[in-house]
Order: structure tokens, then C-alpha cells, then sequence
């Protein structure tokens, strides 16, 4: 039988903070899409695409969503000139995404509009920002994503 971690006062206080932090992101996140004509979820493929060229299926696996909605953002993204599909060089029964130019361009727009990491990090000096980051990267190394 599995231990569950203890729950305390402070761990609580914690969990409560960064909810609060998640819901900040996404409201802003989905503000920033909106006014670039974007659905939150376009604008989390063209972030995901900055890593450069990926099976959709990967895509839909990595937003945890079902590789059908993929194929519908791919194709709006693919319209308006965003994206393209290729066919995988290694599986030519593979089709690789890539963010063309003007959606590296609306990608790096949209994360540059973002105040999110801004305003909250100001408070921040430079050695505490380095904390928090390693802090977020150990939590994130054991955590089962």
C-alpha cells in the first residue's frame, strides 16, 4: 500500500498559491492568444513548436488531448499560414508539424506580451529568482507528468 505525503498547514498554504499563480497564467495566457486571433490551444501548438518539428501525434500527447482536436488546430494554424505538415523522413506514414516563420513570429509575440513572468518576478531579486527556479525544477524532476 502506498503512503500518501503528509498534508500540512504550510503544504496547503503552498498548493493554494500556485493554483493561484496557474489561474493567473491561463487568464492572461488565453487574453494574449485572443487578441492574436488565437485559441489558447493554437497558441499552446505554436509554443510547443519552438522546440522545433513534431509528430502530432506527440502534440496531442503532450497537451493531453485526443490526436483528432489536434488535426482540427493543425489545420486552422495551417490556413492562416503557421504551420506545415511534412512527411517524416525517417516514417513517411508520419506527419511532422512545424511552426513556419510568421508562427515562430506569433509564438515569440505572444510570450513576449505576457506580464505574467514579468510583474510577479520584478519582486524578485536575481539570486531569489534562481531559487525559485531550481526549486520549480527539483519539484518538476519528481513529479509523474
Amino acid at each position: 500500500m502506498e503512503t500518501q505525503p503528509a498534508t500540512d498547514d504550510l503544504t496547503r498554504e503552498v498548493v493554494d498559491l500556485m493554483a493561484g499563480l496557474v489561474a493567473l497564467f491561463h487568464r492572461e495566457y488565453e487574453e494574449a492568444a485572443a487578441a492574436r486571433s488565437l485559441t489558447g490551444a493554437q497558441a499552446k501548438v505554436l509554443a510547443l513548436l519552438r522546440r522545433g518539428p513534431m509528430p502530432m501525434r506527440h502534440i496531442a500527447q503532450t497537451l493531453s488531448c485526443e490526436p483528432s482536436n489536434i488535426t482540427g488546430i493543425v489545420d486552422r494554424l495551417e490556413l492562416r499560414g503557421f504551420v506545415t505538415r511534412e512527411a517524416d523522413p525517417q516514417d513517411r506514414r508520419v506527419k511532422l508539424v512545424a511552426a513556419t516563420e510568421a508562427g515562430q513570429d506569433a509564438s515569440a509575440e505572444l510570450r513576449e506580451s505576457l506580464n505574467f513572468a514579468r510583474e510577479p518576478l520584478a519582486a524578485l531579486g536575481e539570486d531569489e529568482r534562481r531559487t525559485l527556479r531550481d526549486l520549480l525544477q527539483r519539484m518538476l524532476t519528481g513529479a509523474t507528468l
